[in-house]
This record gives C-alpha cells, sequence and structure tokens, in this order.
C-alpha cells in the first residue's frame, strides 16, 4: 500500500539576507499585533472611539497578516507598490483634516494631518484674536514620529487591500 499524502512544500529562500528578512518580518508583525489590540483596549471609551478602533483593527490585522505569511502568499512586487502608493496618498490626502483649537492662557494650534496629525503650527497671544493672527504667520512644524506612524499606518491598509483583493481573486478562481 502506499502513501497517497498529499505534501504541500513552499519554497523559502535560505540565505542570510532571507532569514533576516523572515526575521523582521515576524517581529514587526508581532509589534503591530500587540500593538493594534493594546491601541483598541487602551483607547475604546475615548472620545474618537470609532477612530481608534479602525487604527486598532488595522494595526492587528496588518500584524496577522505579517507573521503568517504561510496563510496567504502575496505577490511581492504588487504588494510593495500598493503599500508605497497607499501610505504617501492615505497621508498627504490626511492633512486636509484640520484640527483648529484655543487652548490654555490664549494659544492657538492647527493641526493636519489623519489619523495622526503630524502638521502644526501654534501660536500664543494676549487674547484669543491675537493669538489666532499669530498662529496663522507661524511656520508649519512636522513631527516625525506622527508622520512615521500614518504612513506605517496607510501602507497596513494598502496591505489589507492587497490581501482581500487577493482573497477575492482566489474565491473567483
Amino acid at each position: 500500500m502506499t502513501d497517497t499524502t498529499d505534501e504541500t512544500t513552499i519554497y523559502e529562500p535560505t540565505g542570510r539576507w532571507a532569514r533576516a528578512g523572515r526575521l523582521a518580518r515576524w517581529l514587526l508583525g508581532a509589534f503591530s499585533l500587540v500593538a493594534g489590540l493594546t491601541w483598541i483596549l487602551f483607547t475604546m471609551h475615548g472620545p474618537t472611539a470609532l477612530l481608534d478602533l479602525t487604527v486598532g483593527l488595522v494595526l492587528a490585522a496588518a500584524g496577522l497578516v505579517l507573521l503568517m505569511p504561510h496563510r496567504i502568499r502575496l505577490p511581492r512586487l504588487v504588494t510593495t507598490i500598493v503599500m508605497t502608493m497607499v501610505a504617501i496618498a492615505g497621508t498627504a490626502a490626511g492633512l486636509a483634516a484640520l484640527t483648529e483649537r484655543t487652548c490654555c492662557a490664549y494659544a492657538y494650534v492647527l493641526d493636519r494631518g489623519f489619523p495622526f496629525a503630524w502638521a502644526q503650527r501654534a501660536g500664543v497671544g494676549a487674547d484669543p484674536a491675537t493669538a489666532e493672527r499669530l498662529a496663522g504667520s507661524a511656520t508649519w512644524t512636522v513631527d516625525l514620529v506622527s508622520l512615521a506612524a500614518s504612513l506605517l499606518l496607510w501602507a497596513y491598509a494598502g496591505l489589507l487591500l492587497v490581501v482581500v483583493a487577493v482573497l477575492v481573486r482566489r474565491r473567483w478562481a
């Protein structure tokens, strides 16, 4: 009697750079999964609960995709292109989101960026009108950490779009 079990092998390069890439993918996936679940846990009752839930779900889902490459095979070039384009387009489109606030002893702050505000200008004055005028003439400053977080989140959104496309294509095939 012969053994008729179906064994499927996945080709995985074994070079030093391939192992380093797998380790980096695993670390980023684990970090993203934990960060997403933590984000949901800590921000669930905040004023922007729906936005925070969406951010946490994107981080957690992308973390799972990165941790389980054996479950879904993604085309590398297409995935890289889509992630890059969505990261740039999403971050640039996020500049349309403007938040203005008058704070404290008449500080006027303008924030831009979505979901994380990464561009800001502010002014402090003796009264709210002076603070707003000073903020309007101030130069924009960039928060690089928030910019990097926005780029990563939008890149993960692109990754999830590729996953959905691959699953839909697989379903139709």
